[in-house]
C-alpha cells in the first residue's frame, strides 16, 4: 500500500472517472435511447477497470461508504479513512464540473447533471428509498471484503471484476428506484455541481448503513477465528 498522499491521488482520479463517466451515461441515456443497460454497464465497467488500476496502490475503495465501512472492520486507521474520503468527494466534485462544462445546459438539467434521485412515479418516499440503497450497497461493501479486504480472496485477478458486475447488476435491479447510487460521492457530486438537493440525505445514509453492516458481518462472521485454508 502506497503513502497516503499517493493513495488518495488514486481515490481522486478514480472516483473522478466514476462520476464522470457514470453521471454522463445517465445525462446521454434519454438522448441516446441507451437506457438502464448503457448506465449499468457504464458504471460496472469504469470501476472494474478503476478498481484494478488503483487497488494495488489505495485498496480501491471509490466510495466514501466502503471507505467508512473498512474503516468500521478495523482495516484502515482514522486519518487514512478521513483522507480518503475527502479526496472521493473533491473527485466527484471535479467529475460533476466538468461534465457540466462539456455538455449542452439543456441536456445535463434535464437530467439534474446525473444526480440520483427517488422515483416520484410509484410514490418511493425517503425511508424505502434508504432501504434500498442499504441494501444495494450491502451487496457492494460484501463482494468488496469478500475480495479485496480478505487476503484469502482473489484480489489480484478478479476484485475489479467482481465489484464492478456488483453494481451492474445493482443498477439493473433498483436504478429505476432510487438511481442506484450506493455512493455518497457519486450522488454529491453531481448534487453539488447542479445544485439539486432533494432528498440528497438518502444517498448518504442508506449507503453507510449498508456498508457498516456489511463490513462487520464479514468482519465478525468470516474474518475472526478463520479456519486453515482447505488446500
Amino acid at each position: 500500500m502506497e503513502s497516503t498522499w499517493r493513495a488518495a491521488v488514486a481515490e481522486f482520479v478514480a472516483t473522478f472517472a466514476l462520476v464522470f463517466i457514470g453521471a454522463a451515461s445517465v445525462i446521454m441515456a434519454g438522448p441516446s435511447g441507451g437506457g438502464i443497460v448503457a448506465v449499468a454497464l457504464a458504471h460496472g465497467l469504469v470501476l472494474a477497470i478503476m478498481i484494478s488500476v488503483i487497488g494495488h496502490i489505495s485498496g480501491g475503495h471509490v466510495n466514501p461508504a466502503v471507505t467508512i465501512g473498512v474503516w468500521v472492520a478495523g482495516k484502515i486507521d482514522t486519518l487514512r479513512a478521513t483522507v480518503y474520503v475527502l479526496a472521493q468527494l473533491v473527485g466527484a466534485i471535479f467529475g460533476a464540473l466538468l461534465l457540466r462544462v462539456i455538455m449542452p445546459g439543456d441536456i445535463w438539467k434535464a437530467a439534474y447533471l446525473g444526480a440520483p434521485s427517488l422515483s416520484r412515479v410509484i410514490g418511493l418516499g425517503a425511508g424505502r428509498g434508504v432501504l434500498i440503497e442499504a441494501v444495494a450497497t450491502f451487496f457492494l461493501v460484501f463482494a468488496v471484503f469478500g475480495t479485496a479486504i480478505d487476503e484469502r480472496g482473489p484480489f489480484a485477478k478478479t476484485a475489479g471484476f467482481t465489484i464492478g458486475l456488483v453494481v451492474a447488476f445493482d443498477i439493473l435491479a433498483v436504478y429505476p428506484l432510487t438511481g442506484a447510487a450506493m455512493n455518497p460521492a457519486r450522488a454529491f457530486g453531481p448534487e453539488l455541481v447542479a445544485g439539486v438537493w432533494t432528498d440528497w440525505w438518502v444517498y448518504w445514509v442508506g449507503p453507510i448503513a449498508g456498508a457498516v453492516v456489511a463490513a462487520v458481518l464479514y468482519s465478525g462472521v468470516f474474518l475472526r477465528r478463520r479456519e486453515p485454508v482447505t488446500p
